[in-house]
């Protein structure tokens, strides 16, 4: 596999890790249309578990075939393909090799009340099915936030030890955070440094708002001049936080919303220096040939062709 004077400039970053392990990074990074420019589009597909399957599938009924969500990652040319175990494993043979998939590890459900997460496969999984990464939430604010850290830890360097990659879902929610608190300017960033320091090789967040909620905060930001006024400079800043941009940090789509307003949130993460977009309900719900051409405007914006 040639590796790009872009991706190698990438892998450097992650100084300490195994071989194994950046191999597998680069396999990611090299993948699909955007494969070799430092940019990613990473198809998730969990939200059976965290929200059902009616709600999940159901505009879009050839999406309840999970084949369908490895076809589409494949012909729109992603970079990877991420879900639960029984989601892989329902395509692990059909598409061995045909495009990198990240396990995700741990899951919840729209049932559950507590801010927590099931620990739902392992690196003997992700191995068994020829995954390049393991995927992982946290929910830093949580009750349960220094529980799921620990899970992590020990998941992250059992994975690292296999050569695998680590994906963080970094997530702000607790009792001491009200809803805009959890998209907030800098929680966000706090949450993606947060997953950086646990050892995160990939780093996904959602999209910052400008409101800063942190009291503690509020005086360094107004201080220190940092911009927040567009969804660039907030992007930005969150890429400073990610160890001055030497962990990939990839921001979520969100709910399904419109063609225009999710191409100038790609726009902004490019022109904040972001790596990509993961983008799940925003791709599914969608007709699959409508799906394809909103994937193929969304790689074009990253390549700086639109």
């Amino acid at each position: 596999m040639r590796i790009t004077q872009r991706v190698k400039k990438i892998l450097d970053g992650y100084e300490g890790e195994t071989p194994g392990t950046k191999a597998k990074l680069a396999r990611i990074l090299m993948e699909g249309k955007l494969g070799g420019t430092g940019k990613l589009v990473i198809l998730p597909v969990d939200q059976g578990f965290e929200h059902g399957p009616a709600r999940s599938f159901a505009s879009n009924s050839p999406a309840y075939d999970p084949h369908y969500h490895y076809q589409l990652a494949i012909e729109a040319g992603l970079s990877a393909y991420a879900a639960p175990l029984g989601m892989i494993a329902a395509g692990a043979d059909t598409f061995a090799g045909a495009i990198p998939t990240i396990l995700k590890v741990n899951s919840s459900n729209s049932l559950a009340t507590s801010r927590d997460q099931a620990v739902t496969g392992g690196v003997d999984d992700a191995l068994r099915l020829g995954c390049a990464a393991i995927g992982f939430t946290i929910y830093p604010g949580s009750e349960y936030a220094f529980e799921q850290m620990e899970e992590l830890r020990e998941l992250a360097a059992e994975a690292k030890a296999a050569g695998l990659a680590v994906v963080v879902w970094s997530y702000p929610r607790g009792p001491a955070l009200d809803k805009p608190g959890e998209t907030a300017f800098d929680i966000c960033a706090y949450a993606a440094h947060m997953a950086a320091l646990l050892g995160a090789h990939i780093i996904k967040v959602k999209l910052p708002s400008p409101v800063v909620s942190l009291e503690a905060a509020k005086k360094t930001y107004e201080t220190n001049g940092i911009p927040k006024a567009t969804m660039a400079e907030r992007v930005a800043h969150i890429v400073q936080s990610c160890f001055a941009g030497k962990r990939l940090l990839v921001f979520s789509g969100g709910e399904a919303k419109s063609l225009e307003g999710l191409y100038d949130d790609v726009r902004a993460v490019r022109d904040g220096g972001g790596n990509g977009s993961i983008i799940g309900r925003n791709t599914f719900q969608r007709p699959k040939a409508e799906a394809l051409e909103m994937l193929a405007k969304i790689i074009a914006i990253y390549q700086g062709k639109a």
